[in-house]
């Protein structure tokens, strides 16, 4: 195509050619492969939790934290553990404080591993099931009998110790 019809082609699409583009960016963003938008992507089986070095292998209990100027991305195999690290770690990383910081926990009911749903740890219930680090701990989207909010979850972890 010669640099004359070319001009044409282009100018056809005008203005809207040109919006279009940052909108196609935009929501091209929204998600990567079933993983919510900022959140890393968690290698199973090979990436390892921040606090207890423990392999990622029981979905059904990951979390993840991401903020900092950096973005910095940490990852976690137990809710405790991603529990007490944020107890530890709030003098360290001041920014763990901040709205902008992304948490997620892992849906409990999630189908399967290309399937995974994220929570807000903070919006989440929490039921008791046996984890990976003993915290015993699952966050799932609704009230259940017996479930715990955020709070009374991160109480009973605490008082756990470990």
């Amino acid at each position: 195509m010669c640099n004359t019809h070319r001009r044409k082609f282009l100018g056809r699409f005008g203005i809207g050619g040109l919006l279009l583009t940052p909108l196609a960016a935009a929501l091209s963003g929204c998600k990567k492969d079933g993983w919510p938008e900022g959140m890393v992507e968690i290698k199973w089986d090979r990436d390892t939790c921040v606090r207890c070095s423990m392999v990622i292998s029981d979905r059904r209990f990951a979390g993840e934290i991401r903020g900092g100027t950096n973005n910095t991305v940490f990852k976690f195999d137990d809710i405790g553990c991603l529990v007490f690290w944020l107890k530890e770690k709030a003098d360290k990383y001041p920014w763990l404080a901040d709205a902008a910081t992304r948490i997620w926990v892992a849906d409990f009911s999630s189908k399967s591993r290309d399937e995974m749903n994220w929570l807000d740890p903070k919006r989440a219930q929490y039921i008791t099931k046996t984890s990976p680090m003993g915290y015993n701990f699952a966050a799932v989207s609704i009230p259940m009998p017996g479930s715990l909010d955020f709070t009374d979850m991160r109480q009973h972890t605490l008082a756990k110790g470990k």
